[in-house]
């Protein structure tokens, strides 16, 4: 008599697998649960913040200032903020119900989804994991988080800590590259969570579509942002510079290109020189707070984008520290070619640059302004710097875009009530706050309909005369 022993799951089978006999127990549902899961979320990031902190420099160079402002500040603002509304979003609502079908009641129920994937990127590698977990969690579900193997350090970290906080198993890590992500889309999924490149996000979509599963996706862009106020230059500036040049540029809704008129080109690329000298220093290399760029081939492919463009502002680099200065340059005019897009005059005004390089494009005026953004692939977001409440609203109401922000950059990404998501070529879906609840929750309608008195007899066959008049009349009338 023989014996055959199964052969050893892989990390992402095991991940799921008991990620998913955890949710079909149940033990995630219920309110107290879930409570106490954000709870442990929020605990493994005020408990270990000087670890995050030095993961952050060691994966980006990030000070503890711009890791407690970009990642772990806006995180646990998103847990605190969900804990303190959860039980209002998840508390049964009573729904409408047509003339046509009363007496009846219904109510909508909210329920979660099941097992959900979080795969994030490298720039963002704590907010861009935990962020959307905390909407997860909220609303009962278990994960499957995918750290970054370009910020290997906070992979590291996080796959350390998680089974501390979480020793039920309701959050798994799953650390790797390319393979170890490529078998976890194999895998079955509730819902999908990603973060990164258009590229990316297809191969995401094309598996997610195997089990016909929803998915978030987050994937940049060239974001746009049009100047024209002349009375708040220096203001304007600074915040255009620091949208800009955090992180290094390696931001998905970090402002891509400015547009202004021409006349006004000499004077705002003197403010974003005096801009960047303020808030990073003569020289941003020998400071704390100015990042570096993730690894050499990014660093290899951004220098490249220098090359036949008139550096204003910026422009030294070093591959050995893979540092680049916050960068303005100048692009000559393509003649009849687009401003931007796929068929722009140059590499840097082609793709989304992710990267501390700002460009300048003089256009002739607003209206110009809106053809450029309309001609492409929608933004993530969309930046406007005028005094003009008419200015405003062209673009509000003339171009498409994940976000709207006047008067700030990046800003709009730590508002934890507003959705956060792309539109197009730059995304699907949205969360934070009562939007990732609803994201990873499934609304159920459960509708009561007494069975006295028989109101459904009258629309039930064989039809009468009568019986089909009020048939057209209670149908069309819901």
């Amino acid at each position: 008599m023989s014996t055959t022993t199964s052969p050893e799951l892989s990390p992402a089978r095991t991940a799921v697998s008991g990620a998913r006999r955890l949710f079909d127990s149940g033990a995630t549902r219920p309110p107290a649960a879930r409570v106490g899961q954000l709870r442990a979320l929020r605990a493994m990031l005020t408990e270990n913040e000087p670890a995050f902190e030095a993961a952050l420099w060691s994966d980006l160079h990030k000070s503890g200032g711009e890791a407690q402002l970009t990642e772990i500040g806006v995180t646990l603002a998103e847990i605190n903020h969900t804990l303190r509304h959860l039980r209002r979003w998840a508390r049964p609502r009573r729904g409408p119900v047509p003339a046509s079908l009363r007496p009846a009641r219904a109510r909508l129920v909210s329920e979660p989804l099941g097992v959900v994937l979080v795969i994030a990127p490298w720039n963002y590698p704590v907010q861009l994991l935990l962020d959307p977990l905390a909407g997860v969690l909220a609303a009962g579900n278990t994960a499957v988080l995918k750290p970054s193997e370009l910020a290997p350090a906070t992979s590291a970290l996080v796959a350390r800590l998680v089974p501390r906080y979480f020793p039920d198993g309701a959050v798994r890590v799953v650390e790797g590259g390319v393979p170890e992500t490529t078998e976890l889309l194999a895998q079955r999924f509730d819902h999908i969570v990603f973060t990164g490149s258009g590229t990316v996000g297809r191969v995401v979509m094309r598996a997610a579509a195997e089990h016909l599963t929803p998915v978030t996706l987050e994937l940049g862009g060239k974001s746009p942002v049009w100047f024209d106020d002349d009375a708040r230059l220096r203001q304007a500036a600074r915040r255009i510079a620091w949208a800009k040049f955090t992180n290094a540029g390696q931001t998905c809704v970090a402002p891509d290109y400015v547009m202004t008129t021409p006349d006004r080109v000499p004077a705002l690329v003197d403010a974003l020189k005096d801009a960047v000298a303020d808030l990073w220093g003569a020289d941003p290399r020998t400071g704390r707070d100015y990042g570096r760029i993730v690894n050499e081939r990014q660093f290899d492919r951004l220098v490249g984008l220098l090359e036949g463009t008139d550096v204003v502002v910026g422009g030294d680099h070093d591959r050995a520290e893979r540092y680049i200065a916050p960068t303005v340059v100048l692009v000559p005019s393509g003649g009849e070619r687009p401003a931007v897009g796929p068929d722009a005059a140059h590499p840097v005004l082609r793709e989304e640059i992710f990267g501390p390089v700002l460009p300048v494009v003089a256009v002739e005026s607003a209206e110009e302004a809106v053809r450029v953004v309309n001609g492409w692939d929608k933004p993530l977001a969309l930046y406007v710097f005028s005094s003009s409440a008419r200015t405003r609203r062209l673009f509000e109401q003339h171009t498409s875009s994940g976000a709207v922000a006047h008067g700030a950059g990046l800003v709009h990404v730590a508002a934890t009530g507003l959705p956060f998501g792309g539109v197009g070529a730059s995304g699907m879906g949205a969360y934070h706050g009562v939007h990732s609840w609803r994201a990873f929750s499934h609304l159920k309608p459960v509708l009561r309909k007494p069975l006295a008195p028989d109101t459904l007899r009258l629309v039930q066959p064989p039809f009468t005369g009568l019986g089909l008049r009020l048939v057209k009349r209670l149908m069309r009338y819901g």
